[in-house]
């Protein structure tokens, strides 16, 4: 591990510890198992075990996550809570809409993260003072301006993105060094993974997260809403209370 690689494993850690102390029991991570995600159930496990964990099962993930979520029990040890969509909100939907109507528009999309993703996430984070995420600065313009620790207004609480600083080649360099659990399809040119039907593989060169929501052109929409900066330039919290009422994601 190089002395850069160190220091950035010691800020995190350092962070963790410190986001535990001040929060602990109301902290919990959101966890979507993509890579970031598992270097930070390998962290928690370490260094924040009162971090409490959850995921989001939106009823149309891929069949390697939903393997991974029972690996990954196993491997680390550590209890992973799992909410659902509300299902009498899921069938109104889709009795519009349609079973893949968020192909037809925006509004559609908007609507399933929103069902999907997004209310579950806002029973996770009832009772919680502070929440920690996997945003890193390199994944995408929209979240280079996020920052390590974040008031987030939507919610009311603190928000940690410990990795925010970490590379792609870090990432996965604490992954192989650990022999951790990560999903399959990463080495199928998977780097960003949500639902199945609304992620496909990039090519070489692509932006890693342009196999989300692809066939929206505009990347001012190709968030599912989850992971808003207050800081975006232009619309600040206006652009988040926007996506709020409609929208998923990790």
């Amino acid at each position: 591990m190089s002395s850069t690689d160190s220091g950035h494993l010691e800020a995190t850690v350092a962070l963790l510890r410190r986001a535990e102390e001040e929060f602990a029991p109301r902290i919990t991570f959101a966890c979507s198992f993509g890579a970031e995600d598992i270097v930070l159930l390998d962290l928690i496990r370490r260094h924040a075990p009162r971090i409490s964990i959850f995921t989001l099962d939106t009823g149309r993930l891929f069949p390697e996550t939903y393997a991974l979520i029972d690996r990954c029990r196993d491997f680390f040890g550590l209890p992973i809570r799992v909410l659902f969509p509300d299902a009498t909100e899921v069938e109104a939907m889709v009795a519009q809409q349609g079973v893949d109507g968020f192909y037809r528009s925006v509004e559609a999309r908007k609507r399933c993260c929103a069902v999907r993703k997004l209310a579950p996430l806002r029973r996770a984070l009832e009772g919680m003072a502070a929440w920690v995420t996997g945003v890193r600065r390199e994944q995408s313009d929209q979240r280079a301006v996020m920052e390590a620790v974040e008031e987030d207004a939507r919610f009311g609480l603190r928000k940690y993105n410990p990795l925010i600083d970490w590379t792609s080649e870090q990432v996965w360099a604490h992954i192989r060094t650990n022999d951790l659990p990560y999903n399959p399809l990463h080495d199928r040119f998977y780097p960003s993974i949500g639902c199945a039907p609304c992620t496909r593989a990039v090519t070489v060169g692509e932006d890693p997260r342009s196999g989300r929501w692809w066939w929206e052109r505009d990347e001012a929409v190709a968030e599912c809403g989850l992971h808003v900066s207050e800081i975006r330039k232009g619309r600040g919290a206006e652009w988040a209370e926007e996506d709020d009422d409609e929208r998923s994601g990790a």
